[in-house]
């Protein structure tokens, strides 16, 4: 679900939505607070754009985006 674009994790989810959108976006934050690691997120009214890159440690991905990654991916697995 996840791939490699730019040095980062990049994953674009299309929901039928706004509502269903925000949702996804609100669990997104809950896992990512969990993790203690924070995506870059982008919103359009039913489109989310989800980046992952480890900032302290330069911009690069790391284990930890990995993890959140896969984190994100089951979240969609989950809900459909």
């Amino acid at each position: 679900m996840f791939e490699e674009v730019n040095g980062k994790l990049s994953s674009k989810f299309v929901f039928n939505d706004f509502d269903e959108a925000m949702s996804f976006v609100n669990a997104v934050a809950k896992v990512a607070n969990e993790h203690d690691h924070h995506p870059d997120i982008s919103i359009s009214w039913n489109t989310v754009v989800i980046e992952c890159c480890t900032h302290s440690a330069g911009g690069v991905i790391t284990d930890l985006d990995h993890s959140l990654a896969a984190t994100i991916s089951q979240l969609v697995e989950v809900g459909r």
